[in-house]
């Protein structure tokens, strides 16, 4: 008995995890094209595998008939009784078919059917194992780069670590070992694509569900991420049991837990931020560690208007604006910083527009539609460049310019002239707290 190919089916079923069932259909499937390809598509081929003896059989059937037209479908009578005395006109009798003689050529193909078969069938087992892992951490072995990112050898199959998904700066060589999220599995024609992060928010609250028992049972949620990768990141939490701190939680015993998620993540610097449903209070740690003065809050324009010492406007904003900027990520706000002498002044500007606004008859926002954010930049403009405001015409152009004197110089008598050293320090925070606009995070 020739049981070879059936021990070759179950190490191959057991190896590769792929169904016996498909193997043996494949591998007739193969057979009978291999037949089909060396005797033409008429014949009335049957292939089965025969478990008792390992074998591949294929019979070939033909109809009993008195006089035969095709002898590929058909037998004479006197030639079918001596194979089956029992044998009937029209009756269908089979003729067994030696493998062995279907030729090198036709071998050659039922063997490249069922290699590819087989390949198919174990990218879909691959591509139904990982379809369902999105969201979950995989670790592999960088085996090589290509002009899309990263290839990360997983195992059993491979993963892509894209470029615009990669920490930047950081550095790879070939038999690395790396981390990252998965978030996309594709099905491409070269095998299942799965695609991994690095460099995305839901990359590190993976990496705290992971480290920190309280995040992974519920007790403590991650409720939103903000990230610089690489440099900074902003991460607020919220504990559903009063007796658990969530700061305390995340960070660790002498920053135990914290310090795995740095070092994982190539010493990016993690700011917990304890969540509150008050934005003020929110913002307020967010934009931790500055002191905060005051907040002032527009929920119509989801703007945020932050007062800070004037030692505080350094820390509130960060280097290069990095702690405005996630402080706005996280909470989806447009967050400006002033210090207490420039907020008071750009108040005190806003207020007397308005009075200017009231006395000409027209709305503020007219003013600052116009390019207009100040009295002294009204009154440095001509005639024709006050025209170019909404509801300004050569009849009240008068009242506007008799107003703006008037206001102007009652501005003077009640705030003293401020100093060269106190306009140099104001335009200074003025660029800074452009650079703080939360549109910019």
């Amino acid at each position: 008995m020739n049981l070879e190919l059936k021990k070759a089916i179950d190490q191959i079923s057991k190896d590769k995890g792929i169904d016996r069932e498909m193997l043996i259909d494949t591998l007739e499937e193969a057979i009978r094209a291999s037949v089909t390809k060396k005797y033409g598509d008429k014949m009335d081929i049957e292939v089965t595998f025969n478990e008792e003896t390992g074998e591949i059989e294929v019979y070939q059937f033909k109809i009993v008939v008195e006089e035969v037209e095709d002898p590929d479908t058909e037998i004479l009578m006197v030639e079918a009784v001596k194979h089956d005395p029992n044998v009937e006109l029209d009756d269908a009798i089979g003729f067994r078919l030696q493998v062995e003689d279907l030729g090198r050529i036709a071998a050659q193909s039922a063997k490249q059917v069922i290699i590819q078969r087989m390949r198919d069938a174990e990218q879909e087992i691959i591509f139904e194992e990982y379809k369902n892992r999105k969201g979950e951490i995989v670790s592999g072995i960088i085996q090589r780069r290509d002009r899309s990112g990263w290839i990360i050898n997983l195992g059993r199959t491979e993963a892509l670590l894209p470029k615009d998904k990669q920490i930047p700066r950081e550095r790879f060589r070939q038999g690395d070992r790396v981390e990252g999220l998965i978030i996309d599995v594709r099905k491409e024609g070269r095998g299942p694509q799965i695609i991994i992060t690095r460099s995305d928010p839901e990359y590190m609250t993976a990496l705290f569900r992971r480290e920190v028992p309280e995040v992974a049972d519920g007790t403590v949620n991650i409720m939103g991420v903000a990230r610089d990768p690489g440099l900074r990141a902003k991460v607020t939490v919220l504990s559903q049991d009063s007796n658990v701190d969530p700061v305390g939680a995340c960070v660790g015993i002498r920053g135990s837990r914290i310090h795995s998620i740095v070092q994982e993540l190539r010493g990016e610097r993690i700011d917990i931020v304890l969540w509150s449903p008050d934005i003020a209070t929110y913002a307020a740690n967010a934009l931790s560690p500055a002191r905060i003065s005051k907040i002032a809050i527009d929920d119509e324009e989801k703007s945020l208007e932050v007062v800070v010492p004037e030692d505080q406007l350094t820390p509130a904003i960060g280097k290069k604006g990095q702690n405005v900027k996630l402080a706005a990520k996280l909470l989806g706000w447009k967050i400006d910083i002033f210090t207490n002498s420039r907020f008071n002044k750009v108040h005190k500007n806003r207020h007397l527009l308005e009075q200017l606004a009231s006395a000409a008859q027209v709305s503020v926002a007219d003013f600052t539609e116009a390019g207009f954010d100040s009295l002294e930049a009204m009154a440095a403009c001509t005639n024709e460049q006050l025209l170019d405001i909404q509801g300004i015409s050569e009849e009240n152009i008068g009242a506007l310019r008799g107003a703006l004197n008037l206001l102007i110089s009652q501005n003077r008598e009640e705030t003293p002239e401020e100093s060269e050293e106190s306009e140099t320090k104001g335009a200074v925070e003025g660029e800074d707290a452009d650079y703080a606009d939360g549109d910019e995070a």
